[in-house]
């Protein structure tokens, strides 16, 4: 831990990036940890790739500073800041070796050739690639050992941060799966810090120790994955968390919220409701009950059983209510829900599974 009063590792403060009349990055103010994996996610055109290539050098910013241990960055060139960036196409040497590709900063460091031997054989160790692969050819390695090889050379630089650009997203899901557990083991091995961009959520919950969330050019929330999951901000940030049951609602009384699309009154609980008055109510598929479960519950509501979907180690299952609306519940799939399609059901939730967001 820091201590009380010490500069953070990287300062971001008011950083602003236009391009024309296109505001990417809109005053971000940031603080990231030495050691820490933070990972900056959004859709499509929320900034994060403006933001990543600021920090990395690659793009000067309109305004604003980019400190590292209390120095400025913003106009030191991207090939003298103690950084290094892995790209999505990796951008390796094609025609090199493997050995080749990982000594290469080491030879422009005019590090000695035993030397840089030695470094890049424990490099492939470390990225679990056999001492053989020294002599392959980059064209003749797989798309996760190339992954690899561009890991090992960016931290053949030995820079105090790794930037990272959506790097497995061009991965066939299971390879994509086993390559952020080894991200995150590099991570914990080496422990240099790791600032990540990806839209995907799901890469975030597995990596990171803290994430961002952007939405045009702004950061909407940064948090641990548990506290984004649990407590997120706003709607969009409790939908790109993932699928989840969003109900428009208004302060009715005492813990109790109404619905605006009809008259149905569900109970929360919660510091949230102190200062809610309109909004959305959202809970999520996993804490939903259904059947004899959901009965005696607080919050439950009738319908009929539309459809159900196999997620692997769950199921998910849709609901449908005599209002029309459609409803998620979630449950293991070695206890699966005993019904048949058409049936008519009940679900439920608990008032602490509530969550409510004011826009």
């Amino acid at each position: 831990m820091k201590g009380e009063g010490e500069t953070p590792f990287l300062q971001i403060r008011d950083l602003v990036k236009t391009f024309g009349d296109f505001t990417a990055v809109d005053g971000i103010s940031l603080d990231i940890t030495e050691s820490e994996f933070f990972t900056i996610v959004g859709p499509s055109g929320s900034g994060k790739t403006t933001m990543i290539r600021m920090l990395v050098g690659m793009d000067s910013p309109d305004s604003g500073d980019i400190m590292l241990k209390g120095r400025r960055l913003n106009d030191v060139p991207a090939n003298r800041r103690p950084t290094c960036m892995v790209f999505q196409s990796l951008a390796l040497f094609p025609h090199k070796t493997v050995g080749e590709n990982i000594e290469f900063p080491m030879k422009i460091a005019k590090v000695a050739p035993a030397e840089r031997r030695r470094r890049a054989d424990l490099l492939l160790e470390q990225l679990r690639l056999p001492l053989s692969y020294y002599d392959k050819g980059v064209n003749q390695c797989s798309g996760g050992e190339r992954q690899r090889v561009a890991l090992a050379r960016a931290l053949a630089y030995d820079p105090e941060i790794l930037f990272f650009d959506e790097p497995l997203a061009s991965l066939d899901f299971r390879l994509r799966k086993t390559l952020e557990k080894e991200l995150k083991d590099v991570h914990r091995e080496t422990g240099k810090t790791f600032v990540y961009i990806t839209h995907s959520l799901e890469e975030a919950m597995v990596m990171s120790d803290r994430i961002g969330i952007m939405r045009d050019g702004h950061m909407v929330q940064v948090g641990t994955p548990a506290e984004i999951y649990n407590r997120p901000v706003n709607k969009f940030v409790a939908q790109f968390m993932g699928e989840v049951n969003t109900i428009e609602v208004t302060r009715a009384g005492d813990n109790t919220v109404k619905s605006l699309s009809g008259d149905m009154v569900y109970t929360v609980a919660g510091d949230s409701f102190d200062r809610f008055e309109k909004g959305f109510l959202v809970i999520r598929p996993e804490v939903m009950k259904i059947g004899p479960a959901a009965e005696a519950l607080p919050n439950r509501l009738a319908g009929t059983l539309f459809n159900d979907y196999a997620l692997g180690s769950r199921i998910q299952y849709q609901v449908r209510g005599a209002d029309d609306s459609t409803w998620l519940v979630e449950k293991l799939q070695d206890n699966p829900f005993d019904g048949t399609l058409g049936d008519s059901v009940t679900i439920g939730w608990q008032p602490k599974d509530s969550i409510l967001v004011m826009d």
